[in-house]
């Protein structure tokens, strides 16, 4: 043995068995046992090897082969060893079916046994990069299946050193069955790992499709990565996940940085590794992913027994995956359901609040239904409680943006600095109060409606900004630098006559025009009058199960003065009166004591028409209302918002009628 030292590298190759090829070092002062036991370092799948067959060691300037009373015994080029045996360069180790080439040098040993033995089946592999002579060892221990399922094992065996790793893999099952998605479970499983191994750094990699027969190690994505020393993240080893993937066992390797198989081909050594576990997320033939370790303290390493419980933990993941992806599947598939249910049902209620049969209400749903599946702004005008959010809301839901947000604001019920804020947003510390940043609702909108009430009532200042946003331009956070595109569709509202507001100077004339694409126009509740009998039913049906009351109806007085009441807030009015009335209501039905109405309103009697003169005239309500209109203009000298004030109608309905009627000014 004088040709070798004690610093001399010393490997042992494996030949003519599934793993040939691969290349163990022998590590001076460490003992390198051999058998089929899971906790041997090298082991060896074969039947006639015991489960712990042999060592080798360093003895003073010496590798010794030891035989440890095997059943079958070790032969050394073919001789039986019955005591200690000195190994020399170039000898063949055989235990049971498998053999082991002992040299200082893989390379030339594998080329030279290529040329001398030419009738063995394979070639022995050359590694890419021979180990230097000062490299320290790679992989140190390899499994296929954990200690935890060996057939063979006796209890008296592992009950001292896995009692407590059992109870732990007990408590990590319980935790993976409440995981309810993929990345949720994934991180179980490394807060299971890092507290029962010395791992400082670990990562769960799944293949995308969930299992796979051929795996690809470039499809692999990381669901979860977990550090106990804010390290960032390093890429995985690629040359272990690799030999994992295609083995499917897991694979123990210390001592990374110094080894030229790895340290050469992958990260790791950049992250001063000690020592690594690869394990597969296997079941049966299908490979869901991988799990790796990492300890960066070389007082601390990965052992044996860390590598066996991760691969149970490996194996009870591969198992709870399956169950995971159906309830995230079905738990997906619940939200759409979901979703559509709400979608529906906002829509059914929004048809069954436009309710009512007279013309003026069948025009309303028909001009809905048109202007809806458009992009169009849509300028919404109507008194105040006639339902033009009501209004808006059905559009939403009839677009192909339904799927996206409604988002409503009152521009009247907020001070200028204030709408600003919510209309675009703010950053943190914008003004005082600003203590986060906050998207505005033009960003909560974005893909979806929004809907502004009252828009009359913003300043000029916000109504600039506001035209910009509606013609497609970016905008900023209030406070902010950074611009902002949205896909919004606005619905406007408002009960102002805004054409007097742009000859006043208090709205802009192009945001006018800009706002005025379509719009739709909901008539007062008196203009209405046939309507008001069938709200009230169905106002009455709706608080009745609100409040738990199974009232019958209304008595015909009731109805009556209903009928007979001009309802100056309208829709909103008449819902609270009903509201208030089934409150009060003592009996099965609702009687004209019952109703408690607004002084603000008139009670006319008879019809809601009154004749123009004392005698009885034989004229249609059209006929009374036009000659009504027109006494009322030429009063007025024909001014029209004075006649629209008198007449309680606006000034746009006011032209509408006078188109309806063919009036116009008489020319002098």
């Amino acid at each position: 043995m004088s040709d070798q030292t004690v610093n001399t590298g010393a490997f042992l190759v494996l030949r003519d068995h599934p793993d040939s090829g691969n290349v163990f070092r022998l590590a001076p002062g460490q003992v390198t046992t051999i058998g089929r036991s899971p906790t041997s370092r090298i082991v060896l799948n074969d039947e006639i090897c015991s489960r712990k067959h042999c060592e080798v060691f360093q003895s003073n300037s010496a590798w010794t082969l030891r035989d440890l009373g095997s059943r079958n015994g070790t032969l050394v080029d073919g001789e039986r060893i019955s005591a200690d045996w000195e190994l020399r360069d170039g000898e063949r180790i055989r235990i049971g079916g498998c053999e082991l080439d002992f040299t200082h040098d893989p390379s030339r040993r594998s080329q030279a046994s290529t040329s001398l033995d030419s009738d063995t089946e394979t070639e022995i592999p050359v590694l890419e990069n021979s180990p230097e002579a000062d490299s320290k060892p790679s992989i140190v221990h390899r499994a296929r299946q954990s200690r935890y399922l060996d057939a063979d094992a006796t209890w008296d065996e592992i009950r001292d050193q896995t009692s407590q790793e059992l109870a732990r893999l007990y408590r990590l099952g319980l935790e993976m069955g409440t995981a309810s998605n993929v990345n949720e479970l994934a991180n179980v499983v490394l807060a299971g790992l890092f507290s029962a191994t010395s791992a400082n750094i670990g990562a769960v990699l799944l293949l995308p499709e969930g299992t796979a027969t051929s795996a690809v190690i470039d499809e692999l994505t990381v669901v979860a990565y977990r550090t106990e020393e804010d390290l960032a993240y390093e890429q995985v080893s690629s040359y272990l996940s690799r030999m994992v993937l295609e083995k499917q066992e897991a694979i123990l390797a210390r001592d990374v940085a110094g080894d030229a198989r790895l340290a050469t081909r992958d990260s790791l050594g950049e992250i001063q590794v000690a020592s690594v576990i690869c394990a597969p997320v296997r079941s049966e033939s299908n490979v869901y992913g991988l799990i790796h370790l990492y300890s960066t303290n070389p007082n601390n390493r990965l052992e044996p027994e860390d590598m066996e419980f991760t691969l149970a933990v490996a194996d009870q993941m591969a198992a709870s995956l399956g169950n995971v992806t159906e309830k995230e599947s079905l738990a997906v598939g619940l939200a759409r359901a979901h979703r559509a249910n709400r979608t529906l049902r906002q829509q059914l209620e929004i048809d069954a609040e436009l309710v009512g049969e007279s013309r003026s209400i069948e025009q309303l749903r028909a001009g809905i239904e048109r202007v809806a599946p458009t992009d169009a702004t849509v300028l919404i005008r109507g008194e105040s409680g006639v339902g033009k959010e009501l209004v808006a809301r059905a559009i939403h839901f009839g677009s192909n943006r339904r799927e996206g947000p409604l988002v409503c604001l009152n521009c009247a019920a907020l001070s200028e600095s204030l709408l600003e804020s919510e209309l675009f947003g703010h950053e943190k510390g914008a003004f005082t109060g600003a203590t986060e940043q906050k998207p505005g609702k033009f960003e909560q909108a974005h893909t979806g409606t929004l809907f502004l009430d009252e828009v009359g009532e913003m300043s000029l200042s916000i109504q600039s900004r506001f035209l910009r946003v509606l013609e497609g331009h970016p905008f900023e956070r209030v406070g902010g630098g950074t611009s902002i595109q949205v896909d919004v569709r606005v619905a406007a509202a408002t009960n102002r006559d805004l054409e007097r507001a742009i000859d006043e100077g208090r709205f802009r004339k192009d945001l006018y025009f800009r706002l005025h694409v379509v719009e739709v126009h909901v008539d007062r509740l008196s203009e209405r009058p046939t309507d008001i009998p069938i709200l009230a039913e169905y106002f009455l049906d709706r608080f009745s199960r609100q409040t738990n009351r199974p009232l019958e109806g209304f008595t015909d007085e009731a109805l009556e003065v209903l009928s007979h009441y001009d309802w100056p807030g309208n829709v909103r009015e008449l819902q609270n009166a009903i509201e208030r009335s089934v409150i009060l209501c003592a009996g099965p039905l609702i009687t004209a004591s019952d109703i408690r109405l607004s002084a603000l309103g008139k009670r006319v009697p008879g019809e809601a028409v009154v004749p123009l003169e004392g005698t009885f005239q034989n004229a249609t309500l059209d006929e009374v209302e036009r000659r009504h209109i027109l006494s009322t203009l030429e009063m007025t000298g024909w001014n029209k918002s004075r006649a629209a004030q008198i007449l309680s109608i606006e000034r746009s309905t006011l032209d509408r009628r006078l188109k309806r009627y063919n009036i116009s000014r008489p020319s002098y």
